[in-house]
């Protein structure tokens, strides 16, 4: 499907930026008609990210000053469904997006799965505050619904890891190993809590009785949970030039590999594999000289000003 976008020209000073990560379940009779005025809100307030629209609703990730973050949020809020919109806040010292996109999609998070509704039901929303708590039980088992890139970097203590490469591989792992958690309580958690939306509604369909997940997903609990009560591991992975935060939401030590797509550590990038934008230890023999040579050229566009960052399943 088209996309619409707005290429940069707003010039930033030296204000902290915001960036507001946010979806919402509603239902969206026409997500065509509200993709033009939504880019036009964003491009004349010199906000920038993606916004995905689906008929089940709006999801995203967008940044720009203060007063250009409230004026996009206001107008999402006033659209079908959306006055309840929540969103998570956190901080750039640059802008960590290209351009302003605004796509229609099938789903706003890919799972695949026609008949999960989250506006039906979802799981029961556990807060940061009481998070430790519960996966601390042992009748609990707490799973990380995230792709494997993601969870490579950091996760919770003792959670299990499906292994996915993708959300829509999620209902397929659960369907193989249903029986491993048979009499368990069911505890999951992603980025910012759009993914455990699906997922807590589809383990609901599967017959799991007790279903929760982690309201405003990883990026809350590290706004709101001290580092030293935390039981997270590690880095939470974000889809902008961040690539990766800590706790208090402070961004962390990883970069991207713009070939494969993978977030690397300060020693991955040691690595004599690694060129900027190029390859890394782990696709280094994936591409041909061809294809480096593509990729140089896009380095070098992103170096003037084009960004990678990109909603992925």
């Amino acid at each position: 499907m088209r996309q619409l976008e707005c290429a940069p020209r707003q010039r930033y000073g030296r204000a902290m930026l915001i960036v507001a990560a946010l979806y919402h379940f509603t239902r969206f009779s026409d997500p065509a008609a509200l993709k033009a005025p939504l880019a036009r809100c964003a491009c004349t307030n010199g906000v920038r990210g993606t916004l995905l629209l689906a008929p089940e609703g709006i999801n995203g990730t967008i940044a720009g000053t203060r007063a250009g973050i409230e004026a996009v949020l206001a107008h999402i809020r006033a659209l079908p469904g959306c006055a309840a919109l929540e969103w998570k806040e956190s901080t750039a010292e640059t802008m960590p997006f290209g351009r302003m996109k605004v796509r229609l999609k099938r789903e706003i998070v890919t799972m695949g799965q026609p008949e999960v509704d989250p506006v039906a039901a979802v799981g029961r929303y556990v807060e940061a505050r009481d998070w430790n708590a519960l996966i601390a039980a042992p009748d609990v088992a707490v799973i990380d619904t995230r792709n494997d890139y993601e969870v490579e970097i950091g996760s919770f203590a003792g959670a299990i890891d499906p292994g996915t490469r993708s959300f829509r591989d999620f209902p397929g792992w659960w369907r193989e190993n249903r029986d491993r958690f048979a009499g368990k309580r069911i505890a999951m958690f992603c980025t910012g809590g759009i993914r455990c939306e699906k997922s807590t509604n589809f383990l609901l369909g599967e017959g799991v009785p007790e279903v929760f997940h982690l309201k405003g997903g990883i990026l809350k609990y590290l706004e709101e949970v001290p580092e030293t009560d935390s039981l997270w591991r590690g880095e939470c992975f974000v889809f902008d030039k961040r690539v990766s935060l800590g706790h208090g939401l402070r961004q962390g030590r990883h970069a991207l590999c713009h070939a494969c797509r993978r977030p690397l550590a300060p020693e991955d990038r040691a690595r004599p594999e690694y060129e900027e934008g190029v390859s890394c230890h782990r696709c280094a023999d994936d591409y041909s000289e061809a294809d480096r040579s593509r990729f140089r050229t896009r380095q070098r566009q992103a170096e003037r000003g084009e960004c990678f960052g990109e909603p992925r399943d």
